[in-house]
């Protein structure tokens, strides 16, 4: 188990051995008094843990975090929502030179647009090998028009040159990109993603079920919006890992703006793997009939799971992780959790010179 989930209200995690953690979880009663969930101690080992995602009112002991600290593991902490809300990392790796090579890239304009045409390119192929997949099935004018016109995009993006300034598509809050390729960059990708999501209903087996008409980030005003959200959530946490792991500052990004607090370079290699990953888990869930709308609960037009179906996108979720595949560059079997980290590793050979481009991860 890479990563620990702590999803049970009032538990508490304190240090056992030197190895060990011990979860603590009190009873739970009705209003009637009557017992709904025993009291129950759970130890677990941390040998094979990489992460740890805490998400409600869940205390840990300074000790237990010291230990996991020791040992290099993170903690996250998402809200109820799945929003993430910070994390407490080990110290930094002792790479300063890739974190300097990082810097260098971000504040040269063209390397900078480089490296994010490449991570849209990844993003967007990957959105339309989603839609293949379904046209296979049911071939329709909405794929077929949507599959076309992705192409194109991605055709512009990969014709697109470092050294070309084309007019700028869309306004964004980065500080000194108005009017250059990067704002570009940024205009393509949203008309790419517009035109996956707007299929997205289409690859629900009973979209009428879920009413689905588009992405909305926050709050998720709909049941798939909210499943899309908790697993960006957790995919956030999944790459935050792997490019400290590397070495690299996870808040200077290329494709998304660095403002405080926010996670730009995690949030750039996770672009790869939106489409993959977690939509391919929501996909199932809903398509398999894993989950209804009765697993789900709406406050103030906010939807978000229930606590038992919780659980079961979480374990789909570390399901679709370890799935292997053939890794598309390399040639040999690996885990999707491998290649997050892989993607990482390339990122950083391309900055220090070691490889002359970034090759984005995609599939077919």
């Amino acid at each position: 188990m890479p990563t620990l989930y702590l999803t049970e209200d009032r538990a508490l995690v304190r240090r056992d051995t030197e190895d060990c953690l011990l979860v603590q979880i009190p009873e739970q009663r009705n209003p009637e008094g009557e017992t709904l969930v025993a009291a129950c101690k759970r130890r677990i080992p941390l040998i094979k843990v990489e992460n740890v995602v805490v998400m409600g009112e869940v205390t840990l002991t300074s000790s237990a975090l010291h230990m996991l600290l020791e040992k290099n593991i993170e903690i996250h902490f998402l809200n109820r929502l799945g929003q993430f809300k910070g994390r407490l990392s080990p110290e930094l790796t002792k790479n300063s030179l890739l974190r300097m090579a990082q810097h260098r890239a971000h504040n040269e304009p063209q390397q900078r647009a480089e490296i994010a045409r490449r991570f849209v390119v990844g993003k967007l192929s990957n959105q339309r090998t989603m839609l293949r997949r379904q046209q296979r099935r049911q071939s329709t004018d909405t794929f077929i028009i949507s599959i076309d016109r992705m192409s194109d995009i991605i055709q512009k993006l990969l014709l697109l040159s470092p050294e070309e300034e084309i007019a700028p598509t869309r306004v964004s809050g980065d500080n000194g990109i108005s009017g250059t390729q990067l704002e570009s960059i940024l205009g393509f990708e949203g008309a790419g993603s517009a035109l996956y999501f707007h299929c997205f209903s289409d690859m629900l087996v009973e979209p009428e079920s879920w009413s689905f008409h588009g992405r909305v980030k926050r709050p998720p005003t709909d049941p798939v919006n909210a499943l899309l959200s908790y697993g960006y959530a957790l995919l956030t946490s999944q790459v935050s890992s792997a490019v400290q792991q590397v070495g690299f500052d996870p808040y200077i990004g290329y494709l998304h703006s660095s403002f405080y607090g926010r996670p730009a370079l995690a949030l750039d290699i996770m672009e790869e793997f939106r489409p993959i990953i977690v939509d391919s888990v929501v996909l199932s869930l809903l398509n398999r009939h894993m989950l209804t709308p009765k697993d789900f609960q709406e406050e103030l037009g906010t939807y978000r799971l229930k606590k038992e179906p919780r659980k079961l996108f979480l374990t789909k979720f570390e399901e679709r992780l370890n799935e292997e595949i053939t890794h598309p560059i390399f040639g040999y079997k690996t885990k999707y959790r491998r290649c997050i980290e892989l993607q990482a590793r390339l990122l950083a050979k391309y900055l220090t010179g070691e490889i002359k481009e970034y090759p984005a991860l995609t599939i077919r």
